[in-house]
Parts: C-alpha cells; sequence; structure tokens
C-alpha cells in the first residue's frame, strides 16, 4: 500500500498546497509528449458536403467518416485481390 493511502484526499490536498512552493518537495519534472493525432486536410467544400451527408445518416462526422473510409477500403481489397487471383490463373493457364 502506498504512502499516500493512508491519508485522506482532503488531507493530500492540504499536503500539496503547502509544499507547492517548495521545489525542494518535488521531483524533477519529466518530460510528457502526447502523440499527435493523424490529420487529413479536407477542402472546406468537401467538409460541408461530408457534414451534410453525415446529418442525413444521423451519424457524427468522424463517425461517418471512419464508416465511409473503411467501407472504401474494403471495396479496394476486394478488387486487388480479385485481380491477383486473376493475373495468377493467366500465368498458370
Amino acid at each position: 500500500m502506498s504512502e499516500l493511502s493512508k491519508f485522506s484526499e482532503a488531507e493530500i490536498d492540504e499536503i500539496v498546497i503547502a509544499e507547492a512552493d517548495d521545489d525542494s518537495a518535488w521531483e524533477a519534472p519529466i518530460q510528457v509528449s502526447q502523440k499527435q493525432p493523424n490529420f487529413v486536410q479536407i477542402p472546406s467544400e468537401l467538409a460541408a458536403r461530408i457534414a451534410f451527408v453525415a446529418n442525413l445518416h444521423s451519424e457524427e462526422v468522424q463517425d461517418w467518416i471512419a464508416r465511409i473510409i473503411k467501407e472504401r477500403i474494403e471495396l479496394e481489397e476486394s478488387a486487388f485481390s480479385a485481380i491477383k487471383r486473376e493475373l495468377v490463373t493467366k500465368k498458370v493457364g
């Protein structure tokens, strides 16, 4: 059990407030970096069209975009597999 677990939340708050200005009471600062999300730039006209269609489907824009992209990727992968099978069949035959 940690040393702080014997204190109530209010007691911990009091300790932190009392030591807030005392640099010696604190450990060395650590650097934390947040992973930046990937962004795709979309022209404003297209973004407006996307928002309109997502609204027609009663979906959040981000959810609608993710669903459409997933569907398109599955379609592209299926087409790629079909072409690959066709090429293999032509080479064998």
